[in-house]
C-alpha cells in the first residue's frame, strides 16, 4: 500500500496554516532548510571536521553525508516509496544520526524506537505506524535483530548497518544481501522538506500503550533557535548529549543544534557516568545536555572532583524538576550555568530559563515563555483563567502535528484553537516565571522519562497471583522517582519482586515499566466511589523513602 506524507488538517491537528505560519517564517522561527541542507554546508566548509565523536571513534561531516547517502540509496533500491515509514532501532550513537539523515534523503518517515522498548511496545509502534522496514545493527542489547524482525509481520525489509564511526567500509546488509557500494541515484526529488512529516516517535502518555507523536523538522529548528539564544551558543561549541536520541530532548541536542551550528556532537551508546566524565574532559565539552538524574549521577561519581571540566560553560536539563542543592553544587564545581526547559515531546517547550536569569530563578523555576510561544493557564473546567495557577497550554512554532491516527488522544492533547495541554498544574510568580506545583495526570517521572502508572498497573495485573495493583512514584535521590507497586493478591501466599519482574520481562514489558518496589497488602485503601486511594499510597511511598534514608 502506498504511503503519502501527511498534509491535510483533518489528519494533522497541529498543522499551522495561513497567517500564523507566514508569521513564523517571516520572523525566522521556521526555515526552508532541512538538516540535509545544513549538513551540505558543513561538508562544503569543513569536510574533515568532526561531526560526531564517540568513546571509540569519530565521524567527519563528509563521512556523515556519504554514509547517509549510501544508506538512503539502499532504501530506495529496495523499492520503498516516498512517505513510507522506516523504523530505526539503534543505540544513541553516530549510526542513529546517519539513519535519520538517510531517511530524510530517501523521503521516508523515520520511526524512532527507544533503545529500552520491550517487545510488545515495539510491536505496537511498528503496527501503528505501518513501518515496512527496519534499520538496525545485527544485534541490539544481546538479541539478534533478525529474530526480532521475524516477529514483526508488517516489516518487509531489514537493513543491517555497521557502527559507522568505527567501520570505514560501511558494508550494508539489506534483506540478507551484502550491498557494499549502492549505485548512485538522484535523491533530491525525494528529500523530506522542513514542513513535512519527518519523524514519528512515542510518548508514554497516561494510559495504555505509547502514543505515536508526529514531528516536522521546523518545530525542532525553532527549538534550536531558542536554545542558542538562551545559552548564547556560538560556532566554537562542543556539544555532548547523553539523553536518548529519538525523543524531543535528544533530537534538538544531538541531531539539530550541533549540525545547524556546524559543531561536533559527543554521543555515547548509553549513559555511563565514568565515560561521560572522561569525554567531558577529553573533548573539552562546552555544552552538556542531560536530565537531572544524569547530572546527579555525575556528581556522585568518585571521578567527578578529579576531572578537569573547566571548558564546560552551559548545561541544559529538563524532563523533571531541577534538584536545587545538586544544581548549585554542580555550578559551583564546574563554573557552568544550568538552564532548564519546561515542555514535552508534544509541545516542544513552554518556558525556558536563560544565562541572563538570576541563579534563584534558573534553579527554582522553569523560566518564562519565549518569543513566538503563547502560554495560557486553564482551570479545572477547562476554561482559560487570568489567575497564576492552572493547567498550562502552549501554542507556537514548537508544537507537534499531533498523535498518529488517534482522534481521541488528539482531542485530549489540543484545545479547539490549537493549544497543546500539559499534564501538570503550574504557578506563575510576579515576574512570569513558571514553577510546577503538581500533576494533573497519573505519571511517574523516573530519570526524566514519563511512565504511565496505568500501563504499569495493567502489566502487573496480568500476573495470575495479582488481584489488584496500584503504581505510584516513590522518591529517589538519584532518579527523582522510581516505580513502586502496591498489590492485593488472590488468596493466601506471597509474591516477591524478582518473581514479578521475571514474569513481566517474559511478557515483553518495557524495562521502564518494571516495578522497583513491591508492597503486598491485604487490601488496597479505597476512597469515595470505591476507587483506590492513590493519594494515601503516595504518602505511604514517601514515608518508606524517608525511613530508608533515616536507616542509612
Amino acid at each position: 500500500m502506498e504511503r503519502t506524507v501527511v498534509d491535510s488538517r483533518d489528519a494533522v491537528p497541529g498543522l499551522v496554516e495561513g497567517e500564523r505560519a507566514e508569521e513564523y517564517r517571516r520572523r525566522g522561527w521556521w526555515s526552508q532548510h532541512a538538516i540535509a541542507d545544513h549538513l551540505a554546508r558543513n561538508v562544503c566548509e569543513q569536510p574533515n571536521a568532526d561531526a560526531f565523536i564517540t568513546p571509540d571513534g569519530r565521524l567527519s561531516w563528509a563521512d556523515y553525508q556519504d554514509r547517509g547517502g549510501r544508506l538512503a540509496r539502499v532504501l530506495v533500491g529496495l523499492g520503498i516509496e516516498r512517505g513510507a515509514r522506516v523504523a530505526i532501532r539503534l543505540p544513541d550513537a553516530a549510526s542513529y544520526h546517519v539513519a535519520l539523515i538517510a531517511c530524510e534523503y530517501a523521503g521516508v518517515v523515520a520511526v524512532g524506537l527507544g533503545a529500552r522498548a520491550g517487545e510488545r511496545e515495539l510491536q505496537h509502534i511498528v503496527e501503528k505506524t505501518q513501518a515496512i522496514a527496519m534499520i538496525s545493527h545485527d544485534e541490539h542489547r544481546g538479541e539478534r535483530m533478525s529474530d526480532v524482525v521475524a516477529r514483526l509481520p508488517a516489516v518487509r525489509h531489514h537493513v543491517v548497518v555497521p557502527r559507522f564511526e568505527l567501520d570505514p567500509g560501511s558494508t550494508l546488509l539489506a534483506d540478507g544481501v551484502i550491498r557494499p557500494d549502492p549505485e548512485s541515484g538522484a535523491l533530491e526529488s525525494r528529500r523530506i522538506g522542513a514542513d513535512e512529516l519527518w519523524l514519528i516517535n512515542s510518548t508514554s502518555g497516561t494510559t495504555g500503550l505509547p502514543k505515536c507523536v508526529m514531528h516536522t523538522q521546523n518545530r525542532w529548528y525553532y527549538f534550536h533557535l531558542n536554545a542558542a539564544q538562551v545559552g548564547r551558543l556560538g560556532p566554537d561549541e562542543v556539544v555532548m548529549s547523553v539523553v536518548p536520541t529519538p525523543y524531543g530532548f535528544g533530537l534538538w541536542s544531538s541531531h539539530f543544534t550541533p549540525c545547524i551550528l556546524g559543531v561536533p556532537a559527543v554521543v555515547t551508546e548509553r549513559f555511563d557516568a565514568a565515560v561521560t566524565l572522561e569525554l567531558l574532559e577529553r573533548e573539552r565539552v562546552t555544552v552538556l545536555c542531560a536530565v537531572s538524574t544524569q547530572f546527579r549521577m555525575l556528581l556522585a561519581h568518585p571521578d567527578f572532583e578529579r576531572r578537569d571540566l573547566s571548558a564546560l560553560r552551559v548545561m541544559f536539563t529538563g524532563g523533571e524538576p531541577v534538584p536545587y542543592a545538586a544544581a548549585r553544587r554542580f555550578e559551583e564545581s564546574t563554573g557552568a550555568t544550568i538552564l532548564n526547559f519546561y515542555g514535552s515531546n508534544e509541545s516542544g517547550f513552554a518556558t525556558a530559563t536563560s544565562v541572563g536569569d538570576p541563579q534563584e530563578k534558573r534553579l527554582r523555576t522553569a523560566g518564562r515563555p519565549r518569543p513566538g510561544t503563547e502560554l495560557r493557564l486553564y482551570d479545572a473546567d477547562g476554561r482559560v483563567t487570568d489567575g497564576r495557577r492552572g493547567q498550562p497550554g502552549t501554542r507556537g512554532p514548537a508544537i507537534c502535528l499531533g498523535y498518529l491516527d488517534d482522534p481521541a488522544g488528539n482531542r485530549e492533547l489540543f484545545t479547539n484553537d490549537g493549544f497543546v495541554l500539559h499534564a501538570d498544574l503550574v504557578e506563575l510568580d510576579d515576574d512570569g516565571y513558571l514553577s510546577v506545583a503538581g500533576r494533573k495526570s497519573d505519571i511517574i517521572i523516573r530519570g526524566g522519562r514519563n511512565i504511565s502508572a496505568r500501563e504499569v498497573e495493567d502489566e502487573v495485573a496480568a500476573h495470575p497471583r495479582v488481584a489488584l495493583a496500584a503504581a505510584v512514584p516513590i522518591p529517589d535521590p538519584v532518579f527523582g522517582e522510581r516505580v513502586c507497586v502496591f498489590a492485593e493478591l488472590r488468596g493466601p501466599g506471597s509474591l516477591e519482586l524478582g518473581e514479578l519482574v521475571e514474569f513481566l520481562l517474559a511478557r515483553g514489558a518495557s524495562k521502564e515499566t518494571l516495578p522497583e518496589r513491591l508492597v503486598v497488602l491485604d487490601q488496597l485503601p479505597r476512597s469515595t466511589g470505591d476507587k483506590v486511594a492513590k493519594a494515601e499510597l503516595r504518602e505511604s511511598a514517601a514515608r518508606m523513602a524517608a525511613d530508608s534514608r533515616v536507616a542509612r
